[in-house]
């Protein structure tokens, strides 16, 4: 019998290809650096560190946005009260402006003048001399002892329902004074410095301790186109009396008299400060 075949044996495989379904030992390297870097990203953006200096320039820009807010707002407010005027009110307000500096650019001009004077005068001490008496003319206007003249005007108020007040008087008295008025008399009663009003228990306004019946009249000395403007005001002195149904009466002149005098009394108290 013949003798049997021997079985082919198997060819062994190359032992450098790899199989399909191993894996490459650097596919998984670039998922695993994209997160660690964002880790590192979040890490340095939260949370926040602030060096001191970037804090105090932080603080000091939110001072200066929050002050120019309240500005704004502020500013806003008062032009909102002035775009509500009339037009003729803000003519009248913006005259009086005008006057005031006027007045102060005035007065500045003749302290100028004094002392250019006194700077340039070959006989200083009889300058000097003049200057005073003069000066003390025109303080004694300023104190009630002397009588005063001059173009002004006659404010005469009627309180037929007797509703004026001694505050209402003070307020009309500021006005004028605010206006440029040199020299007041209500009624007969010279006003000064330390004049005072009060309240009567049965009706009726004490000045200075002297009792004042209505009408009251305010005789001023100053310049009328001054004073006038500064009484019709918006929301002033004509408009408040009206609402207490009172009558205010201006009157325009070019020469008014100021007579009513004050004693003067030597301070208590008050001595000259040594320098």
């Amino acid at each position: 019998m013949p003798a049997p075949q021997a079985e082919p044996e198997s060819e062994p495989e190359p032992e450098g290809e790899p199989g399909p379904a191993a894996a490459e030992p650097g596919e998984q390297e670039p998922a695993a650096d994209g997160s660690a870097g964002r880790r590192r990203l979040k890490a340095a953006l939260w949370p926040p560190r602030l060096s001191r200096g970037q804090l105090v320039v932080a603080l000091l820009l939110f001072s200066l946005g929050l002050g120019l807010a309240i500005q704004v707002r502020s500013t806003n407010d008062h032009h909102s009260q002035l775009r509500g005027a009339r037009q003729e009110d803000l003519v009248r307000i913006l005259d009086e402006l005008d006057s005031r500096q006027q007045r102060l650019q005035q007065e500045k001009a003749e302290l100028e003048q004094s002392l250019a004077k006194l700077e340039n005068s070959s006989n200083q001490a009889k300058e000097a001399q003049e200057q005073t008496r003069k000066k003390v003319t025109e303080l004694g206007v300023l104190a009630g002892t002397v009588r005063a003249t001059g173009p002004g005007i006659v404010l005469t108020v009627d309180d037929p329902q007797g509703q004026v007040k001694a505050d209402m008087l003070l307020d009309t008295l500021q006005e004028l004074r605010a206006a440029g008025a040199e020299a007041i008399q209500i009624n007969d009663v010279r006003v000064v410095v330390n004049t005072y009003f009060t309240d009567l228990s049965g009706g009726g306004v004490q000045i200075d301790g002297k009792k004042v019946s209505q009408p009251y009249r305010f005789t001023v000395v100053g310049n009328p186109q001054d004073l006038t403007p500064a009484l019709n005001i918006p929301g002033g002195v004509v408009r408040t009396l009206e609402s207490h149904q009172a009558r205010a009466t201006i009157t325009q002149q070019q020469k008014v008299v100021v007579d009513a005098l004050v004693d003067p009394k030597t301070p208590q108290y008050a001595k000259p400060a040594s320098k």
